[in-house]
């Protein structure tokens, strides 16, 4: 059984005053003022003791804190922010959950292993790096942002979306418009095709039927065993 020490107990109360998401060894060595070599030692002993928990090489967290990946990724490979078919996801546009957290950034695309997590940065150009806000201390593509990134990644063959699955209810059409300006005009086709989706939610895969909010539309709303 693994056995906290009450020195080790006074470290976790130090450590948790800092607020911070995670610890890397340059940051645990100006805490605990131990040398480099003397600190690996210690680390070692805090991970197989239980007190700290290593979610890759050099990143720490403590052990009964809830580990928050996307906003330690964000700070990882800053700058960027959580976009694409996770963002998508996040905001419910997109209903599958992507199996990694997929980040826009400005540096060289790269995949890496947080914890039992993998996060993948896709590489944007400067002029293409905006549309994110600020949300629970992690950087995050608005909506329209976030469709848009992927309509581009979709158009260069680097990924694939069925626009009729998504839940285009709540769009900023205006947003969405001035947003599209600013990338390439190779992915307007597919900017158009969303535009006719705008306002509507898939109600099965199978027929592609829709709901149309906004409108009463008597077609739609009688398939789907609404009140027209």
């Amino acid at each position: 059984m693994k056995r906290i020490r009450p020195k080790d107990t006074e470290l976790l109360t130090k450590l948790s005053a800092f607020g911070k998401a995670y610890f890397s060894v340059a940051d645990l060595e100006r805490i605990l003022g131990f040398s480099r070599e003397s600190l690996y030692v210690t680390l070692n002993r805090l991970v197989k003791a239980g007190v700290l928990k290593r979610l890759r090489k050099n990143v720490y967290v403590i052990f009964n804190e809830l580990v928050d990946t996307e906003k330690i990724a964000n700070e990882l490979y800053f700058p960027c922010y959580l976009s694409f078919k996770s963002a998508l996801s996040y905001y419910g546009i997109l209903s599958q959950v992507p199996y990694m957290l997929i980040f826009a950034t400005v540096k060289p695309s790269k995949k890496m292993k947080i914890g039992n997590f993998e996060a993948e940065f896709r590489h944007l150009k400067e002029d293409l790096f905006f549309g994110y806000i600020l949300k629970d201390g992690k950087n995050i593509a608005e909506p329209e942002k976030a469709l848009l990134d992927e309509l581009y990644m979709v158009v260069r063959g680097e990924g694939r979306l069925d626009i009729e699955e998504l839940d285009l209810r709540d769009i900023d059409k205006n947003k969405l418009k001035e947003y599209a300006k600013k990338f390439p005009g190779y992915v307007n086709r597919l900017v158009e095709k969303v535009n006719s989706y705008l306002g509507t939610t898939p109600i099965t895969n199978e027929y592609r039927e829709r709901i149309y909010w906004g409108k009463k539309d008597k077609k739609y709303f009688k398939k789907a065993g609404f009140p027209a």
